[in-house]
């Protein structure tokens, strides 16, 4: 286990101390749920020039919200079977 202190605005650390932000664990899952979706951002550029260099077509906002809105109810369903 590695021990780290930060500084913070006063601020900031009372917020987030009312809102229970400062445990162990609330630091561990905010923190876990950054890296993973800076993982899935630092993918979604690796492969933006594959796709490019694909020929695939550009998606509009509306194709992108559809997929999203599936890709979260795909996940909840899984969800609800475990």
């Amino acid at each position: 286990m590695t021990k780290i202190q930060i500084e913070l605005p006063d601020a900031t650390a009372q917020a987030a101390q009312a809102a229970g932000l400062l445990t162990s664990q609330a630091l561990d899952r905010l923190l876990s749920n950054a890296l993973r979706k800076q993982g899935a951002a630092d993918y979604l550029l690796a492969v933006a020039d594959d796709v490019a260099a694909a020929g695939v077509a550009p998606m509009s906002a509306d194709e992108i919200g559809s997929e999203v809105d599936a890709a979260r109810k795909a996940r909840r369903q899984r969800a609800d079977r475990n």
